[in-house]
């Protein structure tokens, strides 16, 4: 969901192009208060702000960009530009917030990996070691072979080598 922040007479007509142009609902705030009340009721992929706007009231902006959230600021003046400008400027927002959360993601993928490949090979080295006591128990061993083979699999789910 988008919301467009803008006090303008054409701020219909603005937010149903956006809509058009990315297939997301469009909510129109015509100040500042009314943006930070519909922030704080739901999340946004994006937040377009008129530039005068929030020029003119730089303390209730600063409000405002304090309940973004993970939403996308984008900000124009809306007296320059046309409304191709603003979708323009709308998608290349979206799509650099995509690919930095495609990033994030894999980061966090990668992380986790690494960090249980660390702990299945410390699980499986146990295991080994353990089966090496002399004098261990056949059950013992049976429930280390066990729990060796399992860590064993799990690896061979994560893609670590051997």
């Amino acid at each position: 969901m988008i919301l467009l922040i803008t006090a303008l007479a054409d701020a219909p007509k603005c937010a149903s192009a956006l809509q058009e142009a990315t297939d997301e609902s469009t909510l129109i705030a015509s100040t500042l208060a009314d943006a930070v009340r519909q922030l704080q009721e739901q999340e946004f992929s994006a937040v377009v702000m008129d530039q005068l706007l929030l020029d003119s009231e730089p303390e209730e902006a600063e409000v405002v960009f304090k309940h973004l959230g993970q939403a996308v600021p984008v900000y124009l003046n809306f007296a320059l530009v046309g409304m191709s400008r603003v979708t323009r400027e709308l998608r290349s927002a979206l799509n650099r917030r995509n690919r930095e959360v495609l990033v994030a993601r894999r980061e966090a993928e990668q992380a986790l990996r690494h960090e249980l490949n660390e702990k299945v090979t410390a699980l499986m080295l146990s295991c080994e070691m353990a089966l090496q006591v002399p004098g261990l128990p056949e059950v013992a061993a049976t429930k280390m072979q066990t729990v060796d083979a399992i860590a064993k699999e799990m690896r061979d789910k994560l893609g670590v080598q051997a």
